[in-house]
Protein backbone atom coordinates (compact mmCIF):
# COMPACT_ATOMS: atom_id res chain seq x y z
CA UNK A 1 0.00 0.00 0.00
CA UNK A 2 1.70 3.14 -1.22
CA UNK A 3 2.19 5.29 1.95
CA UNK A 4 0.56 8.69 0.60
CA UNK A 5 -3.17 6.58 1.38
CA UNK A 6 -4.90 7.88 4.64
CA UNK A 7 -6.38 5.44 6.59
CA UNK A 8 -10.00 5.69 8.42
CA UNK A 9 -11.05 3.56 10.98
CA UNK A 10 -14.57 2.05 11.44
CA UNK A 11 -15.87 1.28 15.15
CA UNK A 12 -19.39 -0.47 15.69
CA UNK A 13 -20.13 -2.98 17.61
CA UNK A 14 -22.13 -4.43 15.21
CA UNK A 15 -20.48 -7.10 13.13
CA UNK A 16 -22.83 -7.16 10.39
CA UNK A 17 -22.30 -3.72 9.72
CA UNK A 18 -18.81 -3.05 9.78
CA UNK A 19 -18.54 -6.31 7.33
CA UNK A 20 -20.91 -4.44 4.97
CA UNK A 21 -19.09 -1.33 5.36
CA UNK A 22 -15.67 -3.00 4.16
CA UNK A 23 -17.33 -4.65 1.33
CA UNK A 24 -18.65 -1.75 -0.20
CA UNK A 25 -16.16 0.56 0.30
CA UNK A 26 -13.22 -1.56 -1.02
CA UNK A 27 -14.01 -0.21 -4.77
CA UNK A 28 -11.91 2.80 -2.94
CA UNK A 29 -8.78 1.23 -1.93
CA UNK A 30 -6.99 3.30 -4.04
CA UNK A 31 -8.21 6.29 -2.02
CA UNK A 32 -8.10 5.77 1.20
CA UNK A 33 -6.82 2.14 3.35
CA UNK A 34 -10.11 0.93 5.42
CA UNK A 35 -9.74 -0.72 9.36
CA UNK A 36 -12.67 -1.60 10.69
CA UNK A 37 -12.87 -2.63 14.44
CA UNK A 38 -16.02 -3.51 16.81
CA UNK A 39 -14.61 -1.98 20.28
CA UNK A 40 -13.88 1.47 21.40
CA UNK A 41 -11.04 -0.60 22.98
CA UNK A 42 -9.75 -1.81 19.70
CA UNK A 43 -9.50 1.47 18.05
CA UNK A 44 -7.71 3.38 20.59
CA UNK A 45 -5.06 0.44 19.82
CA UNK A 46 -5.28 1.30 16.60
CA UNK A 47 -4.81 4.88 16.89
CA UNK A 48 -1.70 4.07 19.18
CA UNK A 49 -0.25 2.31 16.57
CA UNK A 50 -0.99 3.79 13.03
CA UNK A 51 -1.65 7.52 12.29
CA UNK A 52 -5.44 7.82 10.88
CA UNK A 53 -7.35 10.62 9.52
CA UNK A 54 -10.71 9.18 10.30
CA UNK A 55 -12.78 7.92 12.43
CA UNK A 56 -15.82 6.46 11.79
CA UNK A 57 -17.72 5.76 15.19
CA UNK A 58 -21.30 4.53 16.38
CA UNK A 59 -22.29 6.02 19.59
CA UNK A 60 -23.88 3.62 21.46
CA UNK A 61 -21.22 1.15 22.16
CA UNK A 62 -20.40 -1.39 25.34
CA UNK A 63 -17.45 -0.42 27.51
CA UNK A 64 -16.47 2.89 25.69
CA UNK A 65 -18.86 4.92 23.81
CA UNK A 66 -18.69 6.66 20.54
CA UNK A 67 -18.41 10.07 22.41
CA UNK A 68 -16.21 9.06 25.14
CA UNK A 69 -14.19 7.59 22.32
CA UNK A 70 -14.45 10.89 20.85
CA UNK A 71 -13.25 13.00 23.67
CA UNK A 72 -10.12 10.88 23.91
CA UNK A 73 -9.39 10.85 20.07
CA UNK A 74 -9.29 14.76 20.42
CA UNK A 75 -6.93 14.91 24.11
CA UNK A 76 -4.53 12.39 22.38
CA UNK A 77 -5.02 12.80 18.41
CA UNK A 78 -6.21 16.02 17.75
CA UNK A 79 -5.49 15.99 13.90
CA UNK A 80 -7.94 13.08 13.64
CA UNK A 81 -11.07 13.64 12.76
CA UNK A 82 -14.64 11.95 13.23
CA UNK A 83 -17.96 11.19 12.62
CA UNK A 84 -20.24 10.09 14.57
CA UNK A 85 -22.85 7.06 14.07
CA UNK A 86 -26.19 7.18 15.47
CA UNK A 87 -29.48 5.61 15.49
CA UNK A 88 -30.87 8.29 18.14
CA UNK A 89 -30.69 11.69 16.43
CA UNK A 90 -31.90 13.98 18.72
CA UNK A 91 -30.67 17.58 18.89
CA UNK A 92 -28.97 16.74 22.70
CA UNK A 93 -26.91 14.15 21.11
CA UNK A 94 -25.75 16.49 18.22
CA UNK A 95 -25.24 19.04 20.63
CA UNK A 96 -23.22 16.78 22.41
CA UNK A 97 -21.18 15.22 19.87
CA UNK A 98 -20.24 18.84 18.23
CA UNK A 99 -19.31 20.29 22.02
CA UNK A 100 -16.78 17.64 21.62
CA UNK A 101 -15.39 18.03 18.41
CA UNK A 102 -17.64 16.28 16.12
CA UNK A 103 -16.65 16.76 12.26
CA UNK A 104 -20.10 15.34 11.13
CA UNK A 105 -22.86 12.94 12.18
CA UNK A 106 -25.07 10.40 9.89
CA UNK A 107 -27.75 9.18 11.08
CA UNK A 108 -28.54 5.63 10.97
CA UNK A 109 -30.25 3.48 8.77
CA UNK A 110 -27.92 5.56 6.28
CA UNK A 111 -27.25 4.55 2.38
CA UNK A 112 -23.73 3.27 2.03
CA UNK A 113 -23.10 6.16 -0.84
CA UNK A 114 -24.12 8.62 1.95
CA UNK A 115 -21.29 7.07 4.11
CA UNK A 116 -18.88 7.14 0.74
CA UNK A 117 -19.67 10.85 0.29
CA UNK A 118 -19.04 12.26 3.94
CA UNK A 119 -15.64 10.01 3.94
CA UNK A 120 -14.20 11.42 0.75
CA UNK A 121 -14.96 15.01 1.62
CA UNK A 122 -13.26 14.77 5.06
CA UNK A 123 -9.89 13.37 3.64
CA UNK A 124 -10.02 15.18 0.74
CA UNK A 125 -7.16 17.71 0.38
CA UNK A 126 -8.07 21.03 0.24
CA UNK A 127 -6.15 22.89 -2.54
CA UNK A 128 -5.72 26.57 -1.75
CA UNK A 129 -3.67 29.85 -2.00
CA UNK A 130 -0.42 29.84 -0.38
CA UNK A 131 0.71 33.25 0.01
CA UNK A 132 1.09 36.74 1.78
CA UNK A 133 -2.23 38.59 2.48
CA UNK A 134 -0.97 42.89 2.91
CA UNK A 135 -3.09 45.53 5.31
CA UNK A 136 -5.43 43.06 6.92
CA UNK A 137 -6.47 43.66 10.07
CA UNK A 138 -6.92 40.41 12.38
CA UNK A 139 -10.30 41.76 12.93
CA UNK A 140 -10.97 41.24 9.27
CA UNK A 141 -9.55 37.95 9.49
CA UNK A 142 -11.65 36.95 12.23
CA UNK A 143 -14.62 38.61 10.59
CA UNK A 144 -13.85 36.15 7.66
CA UNK A 145 -14.20 32.76 9.71
CA UNK A 146 -16.90 33.70 11.52
CA UNK A 147 -19.27 34.97 8.48
CA UNK A 148 -17.76 32.13 6.58
CA UNK A 149 -18.96 29.81 9.49
CA UNK A 150 -15.37 27.92 9.46
CA UNK A 151 -14.46 25.24 11.81
CA UNK A 152 -10.84 26.20 12.10
CA UNK A 153 -7.91 27.30 14.19
CA UNK A 154 -6.38 30.76 13.51
CA UNK A 155 -2.84 30.72 14.56
CA UNK A 156 -1.50 34.29 14.60
CA UNK A 157 2.23 35.24 15.82
CA UNK A 158 3.85 38.95 15.91
CA UNK A 159 8.01 38.76 17.64
CA UNK A 160 8.27 35.89 19.78
CA UNK A 161 4.23 36.07 20.90
CA UNK A 162 2.36 33.17 20.09
CA UNK A 163 -1.50 32.84 20.00
CA UNK A 164 -4.34 31.03 18.50
CA UNK A 165 -7.93 31.56 18.26
CA UNK A 166 -10.31 29.09 17.50
CA UNK A 167 -14.00 29.17 15.57
CA UNK A 168 -16.99 25.73 15.69
CA UNK A 169 -19.17 26.79 12.54
CA UNK A 170 -18.37 30.65 13.23
CA UNK A 171 -18.64 30.90 16.44
CA UNK A 172 -15.29 32.10 18.38
CA UNK A 173 -14.56 29.65 21.26
CA UNK A 174 -11.55 29.43 22.38
CA UNK A 175 -8.57 31.73 22.62
CA UNK A 176 -4.97 31.55 24.01
CA UNK A 177 -1.69 33.38 23.93
CA UNK A 178 1.24 33.27 25.69
CA UNK A 179 0.25 32.58 29.67
CA UNK A 180 -3.50 34.28 28.98
CA UNK A 181 -6.49 32.43 27.88
CA UNK A 182 -10.46 33.07 26.81
CA UNK A 183 -10.53 37.08 26.40
CA UNK A 184 -8.27 38.35 27.88
CA UNK A 185 -5.87 36.52 25.49
CA UNK A 186 -7.89 37.48 22.50
CA UNK A 187 -7.97 41.18 23.21
CA UNK A 188 -4.17 41.02 23.96
CA UNK A 189 -4.03 39.24 20.21
CA UNK A 190 -6.03 42.04 19.10
CA UNK A 191 -4.07 44.97 20.61
CA UNK A 192 -0.60 44.01 17.94
CA UNK A 193 -0.44 46.23 15.12
CA UNK A 194 0.65 43.48 12.74
CA UNK A 195 2.52 40.03 12.28
CA UNK A 196 2.06 37.01 10.36
CA UNK A 197 -0.71 34.30 10.80
CA UNK A 198 -1.91 30.96 8.96
CA UNK A 199 -5.02 29.07 9.67
CA UNK A 200 -5.92 25.24 9.74
CA UNK A 201 -9.83 24.50 9.00
CA UNK A 202 -11.58 21.63 10.84
CA UNK A 203 -9.36 22.00 13.60
CA UNK A 204 -11.37 21.39 17.13
CA UNK A 205 -10.55 24.33 20.13
CA UNK A 206 -8.70 22.01 22.91
CA UNK A 207 -11.73 23.61 25.52
CA UNK A 208 -14.33 26.21 25.06
CA UNK A 209 -12.80 29.52 27.52
CA UNK A 210 -15.52 32.21 25.34
CA UNK A 211 -19.14 32.51 25.51
CA UNK A 212 -19.38 35.76 24.54
CA UNK A 213 -20.46 36.62 20.35
CA UNK A 214 -17.88 37.79 18.27
CA UNK A 215 -19.95 40.77 17.12
CA UNK A 216 -19.21 41.89 21.13
CA UNK A 217 -15.81 40.51 21.11
CA UNK A 218 -14.71 42.99 18.78
CA UNK A 219 -16.34 45.50 19.47
CA UNK A 220 -15.32 45.79 22.84
CA UNK A 221 -11.47 44.70 21.63
CA UNK A 222 -11.67 47.69 19.11
CA UNK A 223 -12.60 50.15 21.74
CA UNK A 224 -9.95 48.77 24.58
CA UNK A 225 -7.54 49.20 20.90
CA UNK A 226 -8.52 52.67 20.48
CA UNK A 227 -8.65 53.64 23.72
CA UNK A 228 -5.08 52.61 23.73
CA UNK A 229 -3.91 54.63 21.02
CA UNK A 230 -2.45 58.47 21.22
CA UNK A 231 -5.21 60.61 21.32
CA UNK A 232 -7.66 57.89 21.98
CA UNK A 233 -11.27 58.83 23.41
CA UNK A 234 -9.91 58.67 27.08
CA UNK A 235 -6.89 61.37 25.89
CA UNK A 236 -9.50 63.51 24.51
CA UNK A 237 -11.78 63.56 27.17
CA UNK A 238 -9.12 65.10 29.48
CA UNK A 239 -7.98 67.36 27.05
CA UNK A 240 -11.77 68.46 26.60
CA UNK A 241 -12.24 68.98 30.72
CA UNK A 242 -8.64 71.23 30.40
CA UNK A 243 -9.97 73.33 27.77
CA UNK A 244 -13.51 73.63 29.36
CA UNK A 245 -11.66 74.38 33.11
CA UNK A 246 -9.12 76.97 31.04
CA UNK A 247 -12.18 78.71 29.19
CA UNK A 248 -14.09 78.70 32.77
CA UNK A 249 -11.33 80.90 34.06
CA UNK A 250 -11.32 83.64 31.23
CA UNK A 251 -15.22 84.15 31.65
CA UNK A 252 -14.80 83.91 35.28
CA UNK A 253 -12.22 87.26 34.94
CA UNK A 254 -14.86 89.01 31.89
CA UNK A 255 -18.26 88.16 34.34
CA UNK A 256 -15.94 89.98 37.24
CA UNK A 257 -16.09 92.80 35.38
CA UNK A 258 -18.03 95.61 36.47
CA UNK A 259 -21.31 96.10 34.69
CA UNK A 260 -21.08 92.45 32.40
CA UNK A 261 -24.23 90.20 32.90
CA UNK A 262 -23.87 86.83 31.12
CA UNK A 263 -20.78 85.55 28.88
CA UNK A 264 -20.48 83.38 26.71
CA UNK A 265 -18.17 81.40 23.90
CA UNK A 266 -20.60 80.04 20.91
CA UNK A 267 -19.14 77.65 18.71
CA UNK A 268 -19.45 77.88 15.04
CA UNK A 269 -22.56 76.13 14.64
CA UNK A 270 -23.97 78.43 17.20
CA UNK A 271 -23.74 76.15 20.42
CA UNK A 272 -22.23 77.28 23.81
CA UNK A 273 -19.47 75.89 24.58
CA UNK A 274 -19.02 77.77 28.21
CA UNK A 275 -20.84 80.30 29.94
CA UNK A 276 -20.94 82.12 32.95
CA UNK A 277 -23.76 84.54 34.64
CA UNK A 278 -23.55 87.75 37.09
CA UNK A 279 -24.97 86.26 40.69
CA UNK A 280 -26.99 89.46 40.99
CA UNK A 281 -28.51 88.76 37.01
CA UNK A 282 -29.27 85.27 37.56
CA UNK A 283 -32.78 86.58 38.85
CA UNK A 284 -33.48 88.18 36.06
CA UNK A 285 -31.50 85.94 33.44
CA UNK A 286 -31.04 82.49 32.96
CA UNK A 287 -28.62 81.00 30.84
CA UNK A 288 -30.33 78.43 28.84
CA UNK A 289 -32.92 80.53 27.69
CA UNK A 290 -30.47 83.77 26.78
CA UNK A 291 -27.94 81.27 24.97
CA UNK A 292 -30.59 79.50 23.16
CA UNK A 293 -31.80 83.30 21.78
CA UNK A 294 -27.86 84.35 20.91
CA UNK A 295 -27.27 80.70 19.20
CA UNK A 296 -30.21 81.80 16.42
CA UNK A 297 -29.38 85.25 16.19
CA UNK A 298 -26.18 83.99 15.06
CA UNK A 299 -27.24 81.74 12.71
CA UNK A 300 -29.82 84.46 11.14
CA UNK A 301 -26.65 87.09 11.04
CA UNK A 302 -24.62 84.58 9.24
CA UNK A 303 -27.60 83.80 6.92
CA UNK A 304 -27.91 87.50 6.04
CA UNK A 305 -24.05 87.73 5.22
CA UNK A 306 -24.44 85.07 2.85
CA UNK A 307 -27.84 86.59 1.21
CA UNK A 308 -25.91 89.40 1.23
CA UNK A 309 -23.31 87.75 -0.54
CA UNK A 310 -20.68 89.11 2.58
CA UNK A 311 -17.64 87.47 4.23
CA UNK A 312 -17.69 86.13 7.71
CA UNK A 313 -19.05 88.15 10.60
CA UNK A 314 -16.52 89.94 12.60
CA UNK A 315 -18.33 91.78 15.12
CA UNK A 316 -22.03 92.42 16.11
CA UNK A 317 -22.99 95.02 18.85
CA UNK A 318 -26.95 96.08 19.76
CA UNK A 319 -27.56 98.92 21.86
CA UNK A 320 -30.35 98.63 24.41
CA UNK A 321 -31.68 101.42 26.44
CA UNK A 322 -30.17 99.84 29.37
CA UNK A 323 -28.12 96.97 27.98
CA UNK A 324 -25.34 96.19 25.23
CA UNK A 325 -25.34 92.69 23.14
CA UNK A 326 -21.45 92.20 22.13
CA UNK A 327 -21.02 89.48 19.77
CA UNK A 328 -17.04 89.18 18.83
CA UNK A 329 -15.39 86.41 16.46
CA UNK A 330 -12.47 85.32 18.44
CA UNK A 331 -9.83 86.64 15.72
CA UNK A 332 -8.52 83.78 13.45
CA UNK A 333 -10.92 81.05 14.93
CA UNK A 334 -14.77 80.33 14.06
CA UNK A 335 -16.01 81.02 17.69
CA UNK A 336 -17.88 83.96 19.25
CA UNK A 337 -17.41 85.81 22.21
CA UNK A 338 -20.51 86.70 23.39
CA UNK A 339 -21.49 89.41 26.18
CA UNK A 340 -24.33 90.96 27.73
CA UNK A 341 -23.41 94.20 30.14
CA UNK A 342 -25.16 97.45 31.39
CA UNK A 343 -25.17 100.24 29.44
CA UNK A 344 -23.60 102.82 31.41
CA UNK A 345 -20.13 104.56 31.41
CA UNK A 346 -18.34 102.01 32.02
CA UNK A 347 -19.32 100.14 29.02
CA UNK A 348 -15.75 101.65 27.03
CA UNK A 349 -13.88 99.75 29.55
CA UNK A 350 -15.17 96.80 29.17
CA UNK A 351 -15.11 96.48 25.69
CA UNK A 352 -11.45 97.17 25.59
CA UNK A 353 -10.64 94.56 28.64
CA UNK A 354 -13.23 91.74 26.23
CA UNK A 355 -10.44 93.04 23.84
CA UNK A 356 -7.59 91.98 25.78
CA UNK A 357 -9.79 88.16 26.98
CA UNK A 358 -10.59 87.72 23.23
CA UNK A 359 -6.41 87.25 22.56
CA UNK A 360 -6.30 84.55 24.96
CA UNK A 361 -9.17 83.05 24.06
CA UNK A 362 -7.58 82.40 20.80
CA UNK A 363 -4.35 80.90 22.26
CA UNK A 364 -6.30 78.34 23.56
CA UNK A 365 -9.04 77.39 21.02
Amino acid sequence: MSEELKRVLVVDDEDDLTWSISKHLAKDKDKYELICVNSGKKALEVLSQLPVELVISDIRMPEISGLDLLVKIKDYYPSTKVIIMTAYGSSEVHEEANARGCLKYIEKPFEISELRQLILEAIEEKKGFIGTISDFHLSDLIQMNCLGRMTSCLYVNRDDNKGAIYFSEGNLIHAHCNDLEGEDAFYEMLSWEGGSFSTKRGESAPKETIIKGWQSLLLEGMRRVDEAKPGSKSEQTDRQAALQKRLNLILDQIIGLNGVLVVSVFDPEGFPVASKIQKGAADNYKISEITLVISNFIRQVEQVGQDLGLKKTHEIKIEFQDAILNLSKIFDKKEFLVYLAKNDKNIAFTRLHAKKYIRELSKIL
